[in-house]
Parts: structure tokens; sequence; C-alpha cells
């Protein structure tokens, strides 16, 4: 949990009003995004028809996820009380991270497989007795791959050669720090697909913006790009690609290092 079906016990929905659950800040589609960049929500929405959920029916939706979202503490809180009550809070690293982000009516998405930021963020809390700082947050950019090299430093263990990840150790011990510039996403198209996708999306995501390539999956051809002001337009409601023809550049070239244009058999 959090997940569907949202079934919490009563009392976790009890806990929240839905009218006064905070309001989307960006429930159209971005301005110049490609269409690729969308997907039909089933995982979410299939229950409806291939209608859109009426307004009380988003709110309920809503609801149901801050239900679960805090029914899922309250079962993290259980662990760590047993983990006080055995006396082993010194010698226990903590890690609490999801495998991807959830759109909740963001940008007409629901559910999961965007190459968005609601989708690509996801929790990451890293607690350890040897911590200098504990308690404090970070604006470094993390991937999911660091966690393995993080906690293998942490315990004191050899490191294998083949790890993809980078070890967050140096931003634990400075949270002003940074141990990479980038961090990537990518999602198919279509999101659920038998043998081998028509396309796949990779994104970019720097301390500033988004950048996401929408290849063609045989052959490798671009389809579309996007391009996110993260300083100026945090909700990513503007494509802004096709203006930025010098950063767009600059960026293609980053993301070529890391995924390679290449056709599929």
């Amino acid at each position: 949990k959090p997940h569907l079906p949202f079934n919490a016990p009563k009392r976790y929905w009890d806990m929240y009003d839905p009218a006064k659950l905070p309001p989307l800040t960006n429930p159209e589609r971005p301005v110049n995004a490609p269409e690729i960049a969308f997907h039909d929500a089933r995982e979410m929405l299939r229950s409806f028809k291939g209608k859109p959920p009426t307004p009380a029916q988003v709110r309920e939706l809503r609801h149901g996820y801050y239900a679960a979202t805090t029914y899922m503490d309250a079962q993290i809180g259980r662990v760590l009380a047993q983990l006080d009550h055995l006396g082993l809070y010194e010698n226990t690293i903590v890690t609490f991270a999801s495998d991807h982000g959830f759109h909740l009516g963001e940008h007409k998405l629901w559910a999961k497989t965007s190459c968005f930021e609601w989708d690509a963020a996801v929790p990451m809390i890293i607690a350890s007795p040897k911590l200098a700082k504990p308690g404090a947050s970070t604006h470094a950019l993390a991937e999911l791959l660091d966690l393995y090299p993080t906690i293998v430093d942490l315990a004191g263990l050899p490191k294998p050669r083949h790890l993809e990840g980078k070890s967050l150790l140096p931003v634990l011990k400075n949270p002003a720090g940074t141990v990479k510039g980038a961090a990537y996403t990518q999602h198919p198209r279509p999101a659920y697909y038998k043998g081998a996708p028509e396309a796949m999306g990779y994104s970019m995501r720097t301390a500033t913006v988004r950048y996401t390539e929408w290849r063609d999956w045989k052959t490798g051809k671009l389809i579309g790009r996007e391009l996110y002001d993260h300083v100026r337009d945090r909700g990513e409601n503007i494509n802004i690609a096709a203006g930025r023809s010098d950063l767009v550049k600059q960026m293609a070239k980053d993301m070529a290092k890391q995924f390679p244009a290449q056709r599929h058999p």
C-alpha cells in the first residue's frame, strides 16, 4: 500500500475530508506536449468504461490515495516501534522507497507509466546510526539504483564493480553536496505491451529541467521531445523544447551518452 484498490480501513478514510484535500495545480495536459507522452490510465480507469471520472469520483479516488498512504505510514510506525522496543536502532539501517510515482489527475493522467515528474519522483528515506545530520533533507539528485551502493557503504561491505548506481554516502554526510548531475527514468508505449513496445520514452531530470525523448523502438528514430523548466514551471505545464534549441541540443547530447540510439530487431 498505497495501491489499487484503495481499501484501507475506515479510520484512515475518516482522517480526511475530501472537500478539503489540496486542489490540483496542473489538471490539464501540458501545452505543446506530444500525444505519445500520455496514456489511457487503464490501471486506474478501466472500471470507468472509457469515460473520464466525474468531479465526485476524482475526489473519492484522491481521498482513497490519502487514506491508503496514511495506512502505510501507520504500518511503518509499527515496524519502527518494534525496532525501538528491541533496542536495535543503534545497529540498524532503515531505508524507505517506492518503485514509482503516481498521478492523481495531474495532466489528466492517473496511476503510473508516464515520464512526467509525478511518475518519476519517489520518496526515498535513508536512516542510519552513522549519519552526521539525522533528519536532514537534501536537494541532491538520486536514483533507486543508488540504494544498493549506499547501503553497502553504510554497512562497511565490499562494493561489487558492476554496480550502475552511485553511493549517496557523501550526500548523507553533507546534505548540500551531490553525487550526480542527472537522474533517468523510462517508460514504453504502449504502456503495457506484448512482445515488443512500439516506442520508448527516455527522461532525464537535472537540477533545473526535465528533458524527454520518445523514440521508435525498432528504428531508434526520434518521435517527440519534451523540455520542462523546473525553475519557472515545476508543474511541467509548458513544453518548451521547440523554443530552446540550444538547451535541447546539449540535453540530447547528454541523453545519447546514457541511452544511445539503436535499432531493435
